[in-house]
């Protein structure tokens, strides 16, 4: 399995002359961006030459894997520590000797000693075919460290990573297939509302604006019939709207003995007429109309601004449910 490592900076204790005064803070704050990440795996290294139990990289593992399942012990400069002659450095080297076979700072995981190049190695130009063997012979030739050959070095490093990614995704496989899902789902959520493209054949252009408009008019019609919310609204203006407003116009007064008298009476002229006559009639159904009119035109108006909002609900719930091909 590939393996993508990113080499994050060591942990520093003082900013030095020309750094800021929150250097220190920023670079934990961006290490531990990066190792909090629950699917990340850790590389605790220390230099074997060190006091590991002052190690930052494993103080830092341990705040955020308490449990170690992510974290794997890396000690540096072996090939360092075996030429001290002090006391000190003896006392450091059966710690790491300790460390290395799992007597001491245990992890879940198991510790992996490994040799890089050199400084004056990397001045060579010595590619990593050849320090990886070298490596590899210092280890096999090493008095103190050749038990343990067969789980050191960064070749056994890599194995032991790769193995170990390859657990955790079997692992998370049905997580990931999840997210996979979901993702989909969100993306196509997305290209519905933002719409799909439309082809470039006049013949499916033509059948898609059919297709919508089919639906439209399927939509429209479901909120006038009483499908979807809306005709009850224009049933409303005329079952309540409209006769309370007609309730309000003065007809007993247009309508009264005497204004029909006076009427009639405006109508016969100088010559009374044995039976009413129809100009007195149609005076009379004029002036009711003109009352009609105005509760008349704010019920057409009530109704003309309930459809328009039908009409614009209906074409978006037409591109949601309809989303173009």
């Amino acid at each position: 399995v590939n393996l993508t490592v990113i080499d994050l900076p060591g942990l520093t204790k003082v900013a030095v002359e020309g750094q800021s005064e929150s250097i220190v803070e920023d670079i934990e704050m961006m290490v531990r961006s990066y190792v909090e990440k629950p699917n990340s795996i850790i590389l605790a290294i220390s230099p074997a030459n060190q006091d590991i139990a002052t190690s930052d990289a494993i103080k830092l593992a341990k705040e955020v894997d308490p449990t170690g399942e992510r974290t794997f012990g890396v000690l540096t400069k072996l090939d360092l520590m075996d030429k001290g002659t002090n006391a000190l450095d003896v006392w450091v080297l059966s710690i790491m000797f300790k460390v290395l076979e799992g007597r001491a700072y245990r992890l879940q995981h198991p510790w992996v000693g490994i040799v890089n190049r050199s400084q004056a190695d990397i001045n060579k130009n010595v590619d990593m075919i050849v320090a990886r063997r070298k490596e590899q012979e210092y280890f096999e030739s090493s008095p103190e460290y050749g038990h343990l050959t067969h789980k050191m070095g960064s070749e056994y490093l890599a194995k032991l990573l790769s193995k170990h990614l390859e657990t955790v995704i079997r692992q998370r496989i049905p997580s990931i297939i999840a997210l996979i899902n979901k993702t989909i789902d969100e993306l196509n959520a997305e290209l519905d509302r933002i719409g799909r493209p439309i082809s470039l054949d006049g013949g499916a252009q033509l059948y898609t604006i059919l297709e919508m408009c089919r639906a439209f008019d399927r939509i429209f019609k479901e909120h006038l019939d009483g499908g979807r919310p809306g005709g009850d609204r224009i049933y409303g203006v005329f079952d309540n709207q409209l006769p309370a407003a007609l309730k309000k116009l003065p007809l007993d007064r247009h309508l009264s003995s005497n204004n029909v008298r006076k009427v009639v009476s405006e109508a016969d002229g100088y010559q009374p007429h044995l039976v009413a006559p129809e100009q007195g009639y149609r005076r009379l159904i004029d002036g009711s109309l003109g009352f009609f009119k105005g509760p008349a035109e704010a019920s057409v108006d009530a109704v003309h601004f309930v459809l328009k909002e039908l009409v614009r609900k209906s074409i978006a719930e037409t591109q949601v449910n309809n989303p173009k091909p």
